[in-house]
């Protein structure tokens, strides 16, 4: 049922490999540490970028400020929405600038919370230590240029969109939280994933390995990008699910705790509804891909993995819906869904390529 592929020698030294895997984890754990700042309302703990009150090492009380520190970094944000503001102004969204500018709520500066800032800027340090990687990886791939240009090209576009990252993620702290702009940063950082994920699928695949034609490929992959695209919105849906619950917390406070997922809107309904979609159409995957699972056994075994994480997604769900959303299951429920969306795309890339190089002889799994 399998026949060999010629393939062309390309060999990745384990130092680069181990580099790209180091990389994609520390970009989980970053997404993890942005969890832990967003459940603890540390977004505003360093009002500015990328220093923290002006100081490379943040401060540990007000004593190292200055007595109107409030008005001093409200200015400061505003200044750079204004700057903002022009370049919106550039594209065409010249009514966003305006909202932003004309907004008092993204004005008002917090007051200075040693735990938050301290929490917000290991999220930095973390941040600086995932472009210090990717560039690493830049470097690295210089190498391998002549023997594949996809390795340098998926390793600088992680860079460009990093560097484009951290300047949405300034923008972010100068508007005060805007709720589309976290949703855009979570978008990007899904990006960044979805490229690093390529990369590492490109230096550790086994170009040796015999190939397979399933019948069903193009099917496989429809499903595939559904179950992304899917995914993609559910996560869109929990960043709105969380603007909700920042407001609803404020209105009851921290007593009431209990009480917050019933002052939910319907956009937690649908977020928790859409979860069964999800579940399905990964059902079906693995049904589809059941009888196939002695030869595709790489593929098989990484979306039963894939079903593992949904299925803990879920239950990180359900704590959160009905144990008072618990501290702790807040940034767990982000990365898993991070995780679920890398999962999809290696094994999207594993079907495209397990199927792209071969004869005419095939394997149907249906």
């Amino acid at each position: 049922m399998q026949n060999q592929t010629p393939n062309k020698s390309f060999k990745v030294n384990s130092y680069y490999r181990n580099l790209v895997t180091v990389t994609v984890v520390a970009v989980y754990l970053l997404i993890l540490a942005g969890g832990i700042v967003r459940s603890t309302g540390s977004g505003m703990g360093c009002p500015d970028w990328p220093k923290c009150f002006g100081q490379w090492v943040p401060p540990t009380s007000t004593e190292e400020l200055p007595e109107n520190y409030q008005d001093f970094y409200a200015e400061y944000r505003h200044q750079k929405n204004i700057r903002f503001a022009k370049y919106l102004d550039v594209f065409g969204y010249s009514e966003i600038g305006k909202a932003i500018l004309e907004d008092e709520s993204i004005k008002e500066e917090a007051e200075f919370n040693a735990s938050k800032t301290w929490t917000e800027y290991v999220n930095r340090l973390l941040g600086a230590l995932v472009g210090f990687l990717i560039i690493l990886c830049v470097v690295g791939s210089i190498k391998y240029i002549k023997q594949s240009k996809a390795v340098f090209v998926l390793a600088f576009a992680s860079l460009v969109l990093v560097l484009i990252q951290g300047w949405i993620g300034s923008i972010v702290v100068s508007t005060n939280l805007l709720s589309w702009l976290i949703t855009i940063h979570m978008v990007l950082a899904l990006v960044i994933l979805a490229v690093l994920t390529a990369l590492y699928f490109v230096v550790h695949r086994k170009t040796d390995k015999r190939q397979l034609v399933i019948q069903e490929q193009k099917k496989l992959t429809y499903v595939l990008v559904i179950a992304m695209l899917m995914i993609l919105v559910q996560i869109i849906l929990g960043t709105q699910v969380r603007e909700s619950l920042d407001i609803v917390a404020s209105r009851l406070g921290d007593a009431l705790r209990g009480s917050w997922i019933e002052d939910l809107g319907v956009e937690f309904y649908i977020h928790r509804s859409f979860s069964i979609a999800i579940a399905i159409i990964h059902l079906y995957l693995l049904f589809k891909l059941f009888k196939a699972k002695d030869e595709l056994k790489d593929i098989y075994r990484n979306v039963k993995i894939l079903m593992s994480l949904i299925i803990l997604e879920i239950l990180s769900g359900t704590i959160m819906a009905y144990f008072a959303i618990p501290f702790w299951a807040q940034p767990i429920h982000l990365v898993l869904g991070s995780m679920i969306f890398g999962a999809q795309f290696y094994i999207f890339l594993q079907v495209v390529y397990t199927t792209q190089k071969t004869n005419k002889k095939e394997y149907a799994i249906s």
